[in-house]
């Protein structure tokens, strides 16, 4: 009996584990990316060199066999190191403990390992391969190649993982309308780099940590390299007064600013002039699709399908837990492939749409809530219900980052604790005026129990 064909576009992270899974899993795989290949050229993926591995993709690797490959090659990053403008810093934990961490990994690093071992198992990739259309009556593409020729392949069954700008979406659409949105967050980012520390000391901040310089309204944020550098990226609105983009045209500008808003943190960036002028501003934009699908010839799946704005850390691991659900739907399909696709969308699009939600709030909450006195009290107060009732309060963070609960699910359970935690509080900021017991009689009155919680 052949094997089942999968063809694959876009051998990025989320394309090159998919990959892997598919082929251990006794398809013939192929893959098509337009980008050279990294392990000969070099990595030049043009956005953040490093992302925050979570829970959900450490499953995915882990069921990949990637797992512990991957964190011998990470930073493990605690919680968020929040520098205000005027007191002292502070971290605050993303979890309860060293078993509730995140990773800072490096996208070229991680893709490249990725594609070892997705050739490994068998699959086959060709790069320099642009998608140019497809015809999917025809049941055919048309490639381009950096010399600019053209060529036809046949490709019974497509699932496209070439991101946000995805070309076969571009060609899905045009066949059968996918109903799609795309917000931008009217905010930009640029990245300029903290240097490693000289002597004994690699890192020049603290390396077990996210750092964060909220300012209300716009921040930076550093996360740690394994070399000892950090990748420093600042968010502001793109357009309109100060401070924008569109006010801050050059490094001489912007030097200004970081002076004055981040007086801490501009030392620590001896290349800032020429990083701030060197890189581009890049787009934020939360992508929505109504129809991720078109029966059974063509499929999306990651930033494809539900690109988001990286303010959760959670594009990655979301795009890993796709690559799970899928790959268990082919295998168990067989060659029903619309039953199968039709099937992963409904499973799936109700968590995108939900992580698309927590992250544009999480930009508000890393920006302007984790200095803001209100936010802290809620914080502190949840910590504590957790402790003392751990069955019926997690933080929707822990929920989203430590678990496997589906994203939906932390989503409104969420709400509903945030809900709680506003009653309890009452418009106070002080903690200790709550009582206890009686703060945890009304959470298991007003709230069941948390579902059965699945870790690592």
């Amino acid at each position: 009996m052949t094997q089942p064909k999968i063809t694959l576009i876009g051998g990025g992270l989320v394309g090159a584990l998919l990959a892997q899974l598919m082929a251990t899993r006794g398809f013939a795989v192929e893959v098509f990316e337009k980008r050279p290949d990294p392990r000969r050229t070099g990595f030049n993926g043009g956005r953040s060199i490093n992302l925050a591995l979570a829970e959900r993709g450490l499953q995915a690797l882990r069921t990949a066999g990637l797992a512990d490959d991957v964190l011998q090659r990470a930073v493990m990053m605690r919680g968020r190191m929040v520098h205000p403008l005027e007191g002292m810093q502070s971290l605050l934990r993303y979890g309860v403990d060293d078993s509730e961490v995140i990773w800072s990994v490096s996208r070229g690093g991680l893709n490249m390992l990725l594609l070892d071992a997705a050739e490994a198992a068998g699959a086959r990739f060709h790069f320099g391969q642009g998608l140019v259309g497809a015809d999917l009556n025809a049941r055919s593409i048309r490639l381009i190649d950096a010399g600019g020729v053209q060529r036809q392949h046949d490709a019974s069954v497509l699932v496209g993982a070439d991101g946000a700008g995805s070309t076969l979406r571009a060609a899905m659409n045009n066949y059968q309308p996918l109903g799609q949105r795309i917000e931008p967050l009217g905010h930009g980012y640029k990245e300029l780099e903290i240097p490693p520390a000289s002597g004994a000391e690699r890192f020049a901040i603290e390396p077990n940590a996210l750092h964060i310089w909220p300012r209300g309204g716009y921040m930076c944020i550093a996360l740690p390299n394994t070399e000892g550098s950090f990748t420093v990226t600042m968010f502001l609105p793109a357009h309109g007064p100060h401070p924008s983009f569109e006010s801050l045209p050059d490094a001489a500008a912007a030097g200004d600013f970081f002076r004055q808003d981040f007086p801490n943190l501009l030392p620590l960036i001896p290349r800032f002039a020429e990083d701030y002028d060197a890189h581009p501003v890049g787009g934020l934009s939360t992508l929505y699709l109504d129809q991720w699908h078109v029966d059974g010839r063509a499929l999306l799946i990651g930033d494809a399908a539900h690109a988001i704005v990286p303010f959760h850390g959670q594009g990655m691991n979301c795009g890993f837990e796709d690559t799970i659900v899928l790959a268990d739907l082919l295998a168990e399909a067989g060659r029903d492939w619309a039953d199968a696709f039709a099937q992963f969308q409904r499973i799936r699009k109700p968590n995108a749409d939900a992580i698309a939600a927590m992250a544009l709030e999480n930009y508000v909450e890393m920006r302007d809530s984790v200095s803001d006195p209100r936010f802290l009290a809620k914080r502190e107060l949840g910590a504590r219900l957790a402790q003392r009732a751990p069955q019926h309060f997690m933080a929707r963070y822990r929920m989203v980052t430590f678990t496997h609960l589906p994203y939906a699910y932390a989503y409104e359970r969420g709400r509903a604790q945030d809900v709680l935690l506003e009653q309890l509080l009452r418009g106070s900021t002080n903690v200790d005026e709550v009582p206890l017991e009686a703060a945890v009689s009304a959470l298991e009155a007003t709230l069941p129990p948390l579902p059965p919680l699945r870790h690592g």
